[in-house]
């Protein structure tokens, strides 16, 4: 257990690695809630920290599908 929570440690590599994919997912699916005047999406997603799951949620299953990456 002690292996586990030093990899999650500031000083990690693991932790700026799990910072960084969440900040890359967070500001994809901000762009799309933004561009789609999906005015609820985005202050869910804004708010809610979940390390990019209900980014990637959102982006698979309610993003407005007319959109381009």
């Amino acid at each position: 257990m002690d292996n586990l929570i030093q990899y999650f440690q500031p000083n990690s590599p693991v932790f700026y690695l799990l910072i960084t994919w969440a900040i890359i997912w967070k500001g994809i699916a901000l762009w799309h809630a933004a561009r789609g005047r999906q005015l609820a999406w985005y202050i869910t997603i804004l708010i809610i920290n979940t390390v990019g799951i209900l980014e990637i949620i959102y982006l698979i299953f309610f993003r407005k599908k007319d959109q381009i990456w």
